[in-house]
């Protein structure tokens, strides 16, 4: 039977609590710093993209961010999010969609993602990805792109992953993409192991 990516996430946002999953983290502070650092304006357009149930929408909802776009596989990932956000949930545009069927009609401000980019092992669907951010975002828009570095794990959620540097990173984006920053920080998961991720900030030429 063929792998199904949808059927893997509905299943892990079934089975799993919030807090029951290797990427829970209810203070996304490095992501926050990428916004304050590169002066994101509260009418900025972004999109989060496998925006799962994670905390980011919460906090830029109460820092007053108002164009906020969720961006994921799994529908009840989707709902989890919107039950928890409640009334604030009105203020989201949320979309399923695996990222690489997404069809986007405007263009995004920034691009923040720490979640799905990892998960593309084959050439094309990276590239395809890399493609699709350009395309997305307009002129002198911010790609966040958060993933697991070369000192990361090998796999997450019982899936293969793909691991990153720096020039990795600069080299797959430089056609499109001006890099700002790259740096490499550890992620505590609830059952007290450490994933070390590289973020990256480029900027749309």
């Amino acid at each position: 039977m063929e792998f199904s990516k949808k059927e893997h996430w509905e299943n892990v946002f079934a089975t799993k609590a919030v807090n029951e999953v290797s990427w829970y983290q209810p203070n996304p502070e490095t992501s926050l710093q990428l916004f304050e650092k590169n002066g994101i304006d509260k009418k900025a357009k972004i999109i989060e993209i496998g925006g799962g149930d994670s905390y980011l929408m919460d906090y830029l909802l109460d820092l007053d961010y108002e164009n906020l776009t969720v961006l994921d596989i799994s529908e009840k990932a989707i709902e989890r999010l919107k039950n928890r956000l409640g009334n604030k949930a009105e203020n989201v545009t949320f979309i399923v969609s695996d990222v690489l069927d997404f069809q986007p009609t405007e263009h995004y401000d920034v691009w923040h993602d720490r979640a799905s980019f990892h998960f593309l092992t084959e050439t094309d669907e990276i590239q395809k990805y890399v493609d699709l951010a350009s395309r997305a975002l307009a002129q002198d828009g911010f790609l966040f792109l958060a993933t697991f570095s070369t000192n990361g794990p090998l796999k997450c959620s019982g899936l293969t992953i793909t691991q990153y540097d720096e020039s990795k990173m600069e080299i797959l984006f430089q056609n499109n993409f001006q890099k700002l920053n790259c740096f490499t920080t550890n992620h505590q998961t609830p059952f007290d192991t450490v994933q070390n991720f590289i973020f990256c900030s480029f900027k749309k030429k």
